[in-house]
Formats: C-alpha cells, structure tokens, sequence
C-alpha cells in the first residue's frame, strides 16, 4: 500500500527556488534532470518511507521522528504520519541545517 506523499508551502518553494536556481546557472536540461531525480526519491517515500534515516542534527537534540533521504547534495526533510507522508524541507544540504531546520521544524503542526 503505498502513502500519499505532500509538500508543504515551505518545501513547494523550497524544490521551486531550487529548481529556478538550477536552471538559471546550468540550464533547463540540467534542471528537468534534477527535478527528475527528486521527484523520484518522493515518489519513493510513498512506497517504503521508513527507508530514510533520521536527521542528525534533530536526532542529536533526541527527536528522531523526521527522516531524510539524499540525492546529493540535495537533502529531503520528511514526516511519516498514518496514512501520507509531509515533506517539510527540500534543500542543498550544504546549507546551515541546523538554523534551518530550527526554524522550519521545531514549531511545525503535526
């Protein structure tokens, strides 16, 4: 049985921005590919969501209930609830996390 998996407005921006950015510095095909390659990981949290591993910087704080699946360097912030799977953060895991996540996580609805 496979989850239904969701953006929130945050993550929709976030893989927009991303996308845009993409395309702007390596063009429209380089773009699609990486479109392409998070979109599958997405399609892929609805089949098996337990596949990511916690994230590191909230399960050092002992919150271990969001996971994250890579395409590097690109890092998928997820929530398994019952019946779908939220996606809260779609970013360059090069970015600061932590703050991020902080500020995007910590005071998120379940």
């Amino acid at each position: 049985m496979s989850l239904e998996v969701v953006l929130t407005e945050d993550a929709a921006k976030d893989l927009e921005e991303l996308i845009g950015y993409i395309e702007a510095s390596d063009g429209p095909v380089a773009a699609d590919r990486v479109l392409d390659r998070i979109a599958g990981r997405l399609e892929g949290l609805g089949e098996l969501p337990v596949r990511g591993a916690p994230v590191r910087e909230l399960a050092e704080l002992g919150i271990v209930e969001y996971r994250e699946v890579f395409f590097k360097p690109y890092r998928v912030i997820y929530r398994v609830f019952e019946a779908r799977v939220v996606v809260f953060v779609i970013a360059d895991g090069r970015r600061d996390f932590q703050t991020l996540l902080e500020r995007r996580l910590l005071g998120a609805p379940c």
